[in-house]
């Protein structure tokens, strides 16, 4: 199976998540909660900095659009790019730092277990560790505490997720995977966005700056503010299973 179906497969709502049993790791999807007229064009884009570099293309196009983002850097990342890190802490009035992991390892448990060809967490309390030391690293750049957490792949076993929740942390799940982990061309990326509409939790990755994401989102950002959605963070509003 290709990469590309193997995460099709998992494509999978939290309600059944929870009933699929503990040692079968799935995705969660979430969309945003619009409870008024106000949110009605709500739309909210998520990037995932896992390690690697950075795509400076693609922050020099949500600023020159004004357009947020929720940012999950692994600590990993952030200790690799202080300059990107500080490059997003001076437009805190875009972007929110939340939490992707110590060194980008699935929340999955046990000894033998793999996503995607990674190595899961031997344990909870590694998985504990995984997230807690990248929640205090954050904190101490941004010095507020992170509230959502994404895990390596974006999928969980049941054990993971209600040790992350138990950690305080809410899981973000997402409706739209735009460059299905910075892999896809500039086209692909953009006829996904093209794809999205109001109430959509968007998945992209800003670690690659090779990758076709920022070509994607330059050719469709455009596009979607000019169909009225308004851009959101994850901290302004609310996910709901989708």
């Amino acid at each position: 199976m290709s990469k590309a179906l193997a995460l099709t497969a998992l494509c999978i709502a939290v309600g059944t998540a929870r009933a699929a049993g503990p040692d079968v790791p799935v995705e969660l999807h979430h969309r945003l909660q619009r409870s008024d007229a106000a949110q009605a064009q709500d739309v909210a884009i998520t990037l995932d900095a896992c390690g690697g570099a950075y795509d400076a293309r693609l922050v020099a196009l949500l600023v020159e659009r004004r357009v947020p983002a929720t940012i999950f850097i692994t600590k990993r990342w952030l200790d690799r790019n202080p300059v990107a890190v500080r490059e997003l802490r001076a437009h805190t009035e875009l972007f929110e730092l939340q939490n992707h992991g110590m060194a980008h390892v699935p929340a999955v448990v046990g000894s033998t277990r793999r996503l995607y060809g990674m190595a899961g967490e031997p344990d909870v309390a590694h998985l504990e560790t995984e997230v807690t030391v990248a929640g205090d690293a954050i904190r101490q750049v941004t010095g507020q505490t992170p509230t959502y957490f994404r895990g390596a792949g974006a999928a969980y076993d049941a054990v993971a997720v209600k040790t992350i929740e138990g950690l305080g942390y809410r899981i973000a799940g997402f409706s739209v995977n735009a460059d299905a982990g910075a892999t896809l061309p500039a086209t692909a990326v953009a006829a996904r966005l093209r794809g999205v509409k109001p109430g959509d939790v968007v998945i992209a990755h800003m670690n690659k700056p090779t990758s076709g994401t920022a070509a994607g989102f330059a050719a469709t950002l455009p596009e979607l503010q000019q169909r009225g959605y308004r851009f959101v963070t994850l901290s302004q509003t609310r996910l709901v299973p989708q």
